[in-house]
């Protein structure tokens, strides 16, 4: 636990280890986030206006990778008790949570800091993290916090409907994309993963990130923000900020998923900054391949005139890929493959 930023940190100096390089750095901070990623009401796809909310979806896919979803059908009460007993696990005793601190990838539930290569990366994210497997619910939950006493129930529920919320979104691309509704039921969403992120407060947000940019490798990711914004994406060259909507879900475009639509849809870089004021914790909830699973495009998606511009590769491959990247063992930042046909050569 000594490593831990929430165990050592004052807020008011910040060793070098977690001092990004120069070209890295997200230099001023500007905590007012912008209102142009866009939000769609969800609901009424329910009724006559889903065409409409489909081509929405779509088309945010398309341009931005992200948008938020409003009236999802997930109680605000759920919405809150997650939140607060997440709040309440990160403010417990070291003692109570060193069980869980552990880089062993085979437990359902690991408590680490920064990022799993802690000791090998060059410098290291502003940020300690719960990860927590979902994907056999009820056996999962078996290596889940016992504190605060109500964790496994009130988590349990909310990732069982942020995961039916996921599986919503995704009959709606495949509809968008003309696929079968049930596309994405199979080895392509079997995977879940949460990722709790604690953002403590920072001495210098300008030299570092709570979460360095990168691509989501995943099929879809679901993200519950905090209080205070901090989610930055990338659009046109520039950075903005990703409005804070209470009650809303930030909804991102995995890489998986542009594999699958063979380039219609878009997954975009995207960081996580942090704040010298107040501290943050965001809920990632993550739909994820098999690891043996092929991710490639569509078969229903390609002909002579528009030709696979991805290669098939298995997930593992592609995971291991987006960490190297990721970490800055390799210069990609994408870590994808060129969409050149027939080049496998990734960038």
């Amino acid at each position: 636990m000594e490593k831990f930023v929430s165990s050592w940190s004052d807020g008011k100096k910040l060793p070098e280890s977690y001092v990004f390089p120069p070209g890295k750095r997200p230099g001023k901070v500007v905590v007012t986030a912008a209102k142009n990623v866009p939000v769609i009401d969800i609901g009424k796809a329910a009724g006559l206006d889903r065409s409409v909310i489909i081509q929405q979806v779509m088309q945010a896919s398309q341009e931005f990778g992200f948008f938020q979803v409003i009236n999802h059908g997930v109680l605000s009460t759920l919405l809150d008790d997650t939140r607060g007993v997440f709040e309440e696990f990160f403010a417990l005793p070291a003692d109570e949570k060193t069980d869980l601190c552990s880089l062993d990838k085979s437990k359902n539930c690991l408590l680490l800091t920064s990022n799993m290569a802690y000791d090998t990366e060059e410098f290291h994210n502003w940020r300690d993290t719960l990860k927590m497997d979902c994907s056999s619910l009820e056996e999962c939950k078996q290596e889940w916090p016992l504190k605060p006493v109500k964790f496994r129930d009130i988590v349990g529920n909310y990732t069982t409907d942020v995961g039916n919320l996921a599986l919503r979104i995704l009959e709606l691309i495949c509809e968008g994309l003309g696929l079968e509704k049930s596309y994405f039921t199979r080895e392509l969403s079997k995977k879940e993963l949460l990722l709790v992120h604690h953002y403590p407060i920072c001495p210098d947000p300008s030299l570092t990130l709570g979460t360095r940019s990168h691509f989501d490798p995943g099929l879809i990711t679901i993200l519950l923000q905090g209080d205070i914004p901090g989610l930055q994406v990338m659009k046109d060259g520039e950075w903005i900020g990703v409005e804070v909507i209470p009650g809303a879900f930030v909804v991102n475009v995995g890489s998986s998923l542009e594999f699958v639509s063979n380039g219609k849809l878009h997954s975009v870089e995207h960081r996580a900054v942090t704040s010298k004021d107040q501290s943050r914790i965001s809920i990632a909830f993550f739909l994820l391949p098999e690891s043996n699973c092929v991710v490639e495009p569509a078969k229903a998606l390609v002909n002579a005139e528009n030709p696979p511009i991805y290669r098939s590769v298995p997930y593992s491959e592609l995971l291991n890929l987006f960490l190297a990247a990721y970490i800055g063992e390799i210069d990609s930042v994408l870590g994808k493959w060129i969409p050149d046909h027939g080049n496998t050569s990734p960038r």
